[in-house]
């Protein structure tokens, strides 16, 4: 009888049934997949809800539990599942990950035997300022309780609009309307941006929101609204100050130029926020710890500051508008204003083009300006979006020879 080769992986799976599998993780690779769609954070969800199940075959398991109890557990967690990629629909649409999550929770629901209506698994818990030292302190308790300051995060918004998010990607939103830049917990800050006058395509930030939610025996729920022409620096009750307490205050409110400027610090979730009109925009920089920024559900998906604007509402800011032609003037306007060609040039030289108004490029300037102000770290002060894709090539080469090795593989054998 003749001896045949072992079967080994390739040979197992016929080379042309491999290329949708080599695709997809292709396509899984791609920073892209994970700018809006939310699936990562969606299955990360679900693996924390049944951690505590361990195997869900047969007999007592999960650290004594029976069968029915994991099983219960376990259909908990997939209608939770179920619900989160629901709520990301819209984002990941063409998604393959998400397509894929989707049809394996449908399996799965049929394989459990799981009703499509009941209880969902309860969502992580969320991270809780230190007790430790002063509740309402909190970067002197995560001192005390770790001898180090907290890990802080940085977002802005300004322009028309430009968004750099916490995870420092810079992005141009062709955004209206009003749109939540960051949503937990602690605090919800909403923008709203409208169209610029003269019929131009471009938009400007013209209204800015901001609510501290109520918290412990700290503040009770306080709101601050900035418009166009009006910067106050005081909450909407007229108070400067809230929350008193040992003879400090968890929020104070101040100003550098009456009208046009105002700090707000919220001592009790170490976070500062200033908000600042430059030209005919408002723009707004936070300074918060990660504690904070991370402490969100799944409900509370769409983030601007997290996750940066939506892929359909994203413009490429390394051309000038379609209304507009590259402008050497323009280029040495915002040469002379900003010490680098990073995001802050590319974004003054883009408002300029867009609305033809010197006065914009103070936005991109303002907000380099926060950005020293809240990085301690100067090299992460300037991104360059020429690093950057690079960077992105670069790894676009690596998948693809990773690819090609693959396929070469599986075809040889």
């Amino acid at each position: 009888m003749e001896t045949r080769a072992p079967i080994t992986e390739y040979t197992a799976l016929p080379w042309k049934r491999s290329i949708p599998l080599a695709l997809l993780l292709l396509h899984l690779w791609s920073p892209e997949v994970w700018a809006s769609c939310h699936i990562l954070r969606c299955n990360s969800d679900f693996v924390a809800a049944t951690l505590d199940l361990g195997n869900s075959g047969g007999g007592a398991v999960g650290g004594g539990l029976s069968r029915e109890v994991v099983n219960a557990g376990y259909c908990s967690a997939l209608r939770s599942f179920a619900t989160c990629t629901r709520r990301t629909a819209r984002a990941c649409r063409g998604n393959l990950a998400y397509h894929s999550a989707v049809q394996g929770i449908e399996d799965l629901l049929v394989q459990y035997r799981c009703p499509r209506a009941g209880p969902t698994a309860q969502p992580r818990p969320l991270p809780q300022a230190p007790m430790s030292g002063d509740t309402c302190l909190y970067e002197r308790g995560v001192f005390t309780r770790e001898g180090r300051p907290p890990d802080y995060l940085h977002c802005s918004v300004f322009g028309d609009p430009h968004v750099r998010t916490f995870n420092d990607e810079f992005q141009t939103c062709a955004v209206q309307g009003a749109w939540p830049l960051i949503d937990n917990e602690y605090m919800y800050v909403q923008a709203t941006s409208s169209p610029t006058r003269g019929g131009t395509h471009a938009t400007t930030l013209t209204k800015i929101t901001i609510i501290f939610k109520n918290w412990r025996q700290c503040i009770e729920q306080q709101l601050y609204q900035a418009e166009l022409d009006n910067v106050p620096a005081a909450f909407v009750d007229g108070s400067v100050s809230s929350g008193e307490r040992r003879g400090q205050h968890s929020l104070l409110v101040r100003t550098q130029s009456p009208g046009r400027h105002a700090e707000i610090r919220a001592a009790h979730i170490g976070t500062v926020l200033v908000v600042r009109q430059s030209g005919r925009s408002l723009g707004l920089a936070v300074r918060s710890p990660r504690d904070i920024v991370e402490a969100f559900v799944p409900e509370q998906d769409l983030q601007l500051c997290i996750w940066g604007c939506p892929a359909s509402q994203r413009l490429n800011t390394f051309y000038p508008p379609p209304s507009s032609s590259p402008s050497v003037g323009a280029q040495a306007h915002c040469a002379a204003l900003l010490p680098a060609l990073d995001v802050y040039y590319q974004a003054c030289v883009f408002d300029l083009l867009a609305t033809g108004d010197l006065n914009s490029s103070m936005a991109a300037v303002a907000a380099l300006e926060d950005a020293r102000g809240m990085i301690s770290d100067v090299k992460r002060v300037h991104l360059l979006p020429v690093a950057s894709a690079d960077q992105h090539a670069a790894c676009l080469d690596l998948m693809l020879l990773l690819l090609l090795g693959l396929l070469g593989a599986l075809w040889r054998a």
